[in-house]
């Protein structure tokens, strides 16, 4: 991270060893959309709620056409020119965004809502701006297992709190739940919840097998699967304009 974008807690970012989880965490539900939802043929992408850009990034590197990355803060996007500058930045608010009816083949917004006052507007938006056929992917911790106590957080939802919210404006497509994979299950057998661990202390005074599974963990390290979403760590919800 620049000097110019600080770690305030509110954004995820790529290369602080300490935040690596929560990053490969963000990464692995990128990498899926960029694998199930996106190609060569993509036109117009945005993704809402950008932050410190490697999303947005990801999803140029990927193939779409054109990517915007929306932010509200101009600090944040001036770091995402200056390390993304092939990323369209547009600087506005995400629940009233400026952008003409129907501008987007594919809308992204992850780990953003929970963020917002306005949760129903926003997803208003998105159905706005969506494009005849567009897919429209949003993502949220759930609530019922994420740790209390975020105050960037405005709402945290629930699996059926996060389907009603978006079934207001949206058709669904899939309701999906991330969880941890092989090896970050095989070390909590052993070792308790990872985040609670992580959250215990100062990352300084973190033991060496933590340390060492943080700075280990990649996006692989997660799995992206229909389920019982209760118990997932992160909700993916996949929907579409509706027709009629």
């Amino acid at each position: 991270m620049t000097e110019t974008l600080p770690l305030t807690g509110e954004r995820t970012a790529p290369g602080i060893w300490h935040e690596n989880y929560w990053f490969a965490r963000h990464e692995a539900a990128y990498r899926w959309i960029t694998a199930n939802w996106l190609s060569s043929e993509t036109g117009r992408v945005l993704d809402a709620g950008c932050g410190e850009g490697y999303g947005a990034d990801l999803l140029r590197q990927a193939g779409a056409r054109q990517v915007f990355g929306l932010d509200y803060e101009g600090t944040t996007l001036r770091h995402v020119a200056k390390v993304y500058p092939q990323v369209n930045l547009v600087q506005g608010n995400l629940v009233q965004t400026g952008f003409a009816a129907e501008s987007f083949e594919l809308l992204v917004s992850l780990q953003t809502i929970e963020h917002l006052w306005e949760q129903p507007r926003f997803v208003a938006e998105c159905a706005r701006i969506a494009g005849p056929g567009a897919v429209v992917v949003l993502s949220t911790p759930n609530q019922l297992t994420f740790p209390s106590g975020n105050w960037y957080h405005t709402k945290e939802l629930t699996p059926a709190e996060f389907a009603e919210l978006v079934e207001a404006d949206l058709e669904i497509v899939q309701t999906l739940g991330l969880w941890h994979g092989e090896r970050l299950t095989a070390w909590e057998q052993e070792h308790g919840s990872c985040v609670d661990a992580q959250l215990a202390s100062d990352h300084a005074d973190w033991p060496a097998d933590l340390v060492q599974l943080v700075t280990e963990t990649s996006y692989q390290d997660f799995v992206i699967r229909a389920g019982e979403l209760d118990d997932s760590l992160d909700l993916i919800v996949v929907a579409r304009p509706r027709t009629t």
